[in-house]
């Protein structure tokens, strides 16, 4: 199967099966609000995973149970009988449970106490018992396990890849949040473009396959359901069947980080690697460093919540991860930017998803400049590349891809590459959300082909379907992206047109100053008399307030073009539209007007 034909039938069989699963919800209407079916789905669907994943093991785990229950230690024993790092020491099955309806609030229950305390960990934090009693009032809780038992909610391992199980859970975490109207920044990232960021991280890693084998780390600051992190580990085994991939991840989100524990304790990694909290203010993993870095942050939310941990921070300078600058309050995306730089490797790479405003927002000085500034003074920025609009399930705006590495090949030194793949797509047949577009895999063979050359181009393919794509790539010298910020002074004169003189010097008039900025490679006082001089003669450069800025001129780079039609032929333009306007009232209305 291609790789093309694997997206479809996963987006198809996720889509497919999620619904089924969220359709379960119906047996709720009435005593939970539809926002609210979530908060029983979600934590059902974990609940089921784990059953229908132990369930060959059951037995085996009841039997062991009675021979170690007089062991001060039994998780090894119980978890080697399991086949997982979790078990479920209770006798009950989903099919015992729903053959005794009149004890279904106590067998139910005891039924989750028979999990070991990983599983134990993720309900609480999705704070599930409330659910069950609130199902336990309202007489739902025996029909929820019936529907839990059907065709429709069956996740054995073999029906349904620890992958696709993610993708599953991630479309119903989407349709939960949907329901909230969660903010355009609080978005999945679909699996096209996350095996778009895998190839990038790989493609430019020159460490990669240095000795026996691939031994990496990698690490998602804001990991949702930790399928950027699991797609990774899929992709380097893809290349190294013996790959030993380790993922770490951080999540604020209960529901996900829940279902993100889930995920790896089914794949059979270590469950701390997850952890819980705010990236941002409770760092989990301060003093790790990690290979890789690949990440999703929310972008356009504030961070209000966080400013006094942050901001201390910043204030530690380069014993923080904050130190070069904080961007504003509204937009904390920038944050994630510099935590993610903060836990790299002297070698290591990220890819990480940015919004436009990274590009360019902030003035010379600012938290948002100075953060440029310092990823492209130290020549760690190596290319950012421009995905089509309407990629991203929640969000139609565009994005930029961001790749950053602290060990850059020496013919990347000193420069940086934009790639416009905005053109780079193919149309879904049947859009999902605000997605609109696949970035298929001849796409992605086009923008990765375009990255690994590093060069000023145009790569073009056109498909069998008709579709054309589009991939340009400029190499620019990292100098470019910065100027000075100069001020531009002009003498304050009082009524007699005079200059008003302080001790033998003019004085400058604020309502006349101005500022330039003038491009780093050139020099300032050259432009200054070329630009400013022969217009305002006596003007002159306040040096005090020159200040240095960064930005990426994505749109002027790739600006193009194009000649406007001349004057005479739109002229004849409009003369033959009127004509054929004025025919068409003669044929309604007839020669004599009646």
């Amino acid at each position: 199967m291609t790789a093309n034909e694997q997206l479809a039938s996963v987006g198809r069989n996720i889509q497919e099966k999620a619904t089924l699963i969220w359709n379960v919800a119906n047996t709720l209407f009435g005593a939970f609000k539809p926002h609210e079916y979530g908060l029983v789905i979600l934590p059902m669907v974990v609940v089921k995973r784990f059953h229908d994943c132990l369930l060959p093991t059951h037995q085996a785990v009841l039997d062991t149970c009675k021979k170690v229950e007089h062991l001060a230690v039994k998780e090894g024993f119980l978890r080697t009988a399991a086949g997982y790092q979790f078990y479920n020491t209770s006798p009950f099955t989903f099919e015992t449970l729903r053959a005794d309806p009149e004890n279904i609030n106590d067998n139910f229950r005891a039924y989750l106490n028979g999990f070991s305390d990983n599983v134990q960990d993720i309900l609480a934090r999705m704070n599930f018992n409330a659910q069950i009693d609130r199902m336990e009032e309202a007489g739902l809780l025996y029909q929820v396990i019936v529907d839990f038992c059907s065709d429709k909610a069956d996740m054995k391992p073999e029906k349904i890849s620890a992958v696709d199980m993610g993708y599953i859970f991630e479309n119903l975490v989407q349709r939960f949040s949907e329901s909230y109207n969660e903010e355009a920044g609080a978005h999945f990232t679909s699996r096209d473009i996350i095996y778009l960021m895998c190839d990038l991280l790989v493609t430019g890693d020159q460490n990669a396959f240095h000795g026996e084998g691939i031994t990496k780390t990698v690490y998602d600051m804001t990991m949702g359901t930790s399928q950027m992190l699991t797609c990774m580990e899929e992709r380097l085994k893809q290349l190294d069947a013996d790959a030993d991939v380790t993922c770490f991840g951080q999540e604020l989100n209960p529901f996900t980080f829940g279902i993100a524990k889930a995920d790896m304790l089914i794949r059979g990694g270590d469950p701390d690697n997850m952890q819980f909290g705010d990236t941002l203010d409770d760092d989990k993993f301060d003093g790790y460093q990690f290979d890789y870095c690949i990440s999703n942050p929310p972008f356009g939310i504030d961070w209000k919540r966080e400013a006094t941990a942050v901001e201390a921070e910043h204030k530690k300078g380069s014993a923080g991860r904050f130190g070069p600058g904080l961007p504003s309050k509204s937009d904390g995306q920038m944050l994630f930017l510099l935590n993610g730089l903060s836990k790299l490797k002297p070698e290591g790479r990220m890819a990480i998803i940015q919004n436009g405003s990274s590009l360019f927002t902030g003035d010379a000085g600012s938290g948002q400049s100075e953060i440029r500034r310092y990823l492209i003074e130290n020549d760690w920025l190596d290319a950012i590349v421009q995905l089509p609009n309407d990629s991203f399930y929640n969000t139609g705006i565009a994005t930029y891809i961001w790749t950053i590495t602290k060990d850059k090949p020496s013919e990347h030194i000193g420069r940086v590459q934009l790639i416009d793949a905005s053109k780079c797509y193919e149309s879904r047949r049947k859009p999902i959300g605000n997605k609109r577009v696949d970035i298929t895999e001849a796409c992605r063979e086009l923008i990765v082909r375009a990255y690994g050359e590093y060069r000023d181009q145009t790569c073009e393919r056109e498909l069998e379907s008709g579709a054309k794509l589009v991939c340009k790539s400029r190499v620019l010298d990292s100098v470019a992206l910065g100027y000075n910020k100069i001020t531009v002074e002009s003498p304050l004169l009082d009524e007699d047109g005079k200059k008003v003189l302080k001790k033998g010097k003019p004085v400058a008039d604020p309502k006349k100053r101005d500022t330039e900025n003038v491009p780093l490679d050139e020099d300032i006082d050259a432009y200054f008399a070329r630009e400013v001089l022969p217009y305002n003669p006596d003007a002159w450069i306040d040096k005090s307030k020159t200040k240095v800025g960064y930005e990426i001129p994505f749109t002027r780079t790739f600006y193009e073009y194009k000649e406007i039609e001349p004057a005479d032929q739109i002229a004849k333009r409009i003369e033959e539209h009127e004509r054929a306007l004025m025919q068409k009232l003669h044929d309604l209305f007839g020669k004599d007007g009646e």
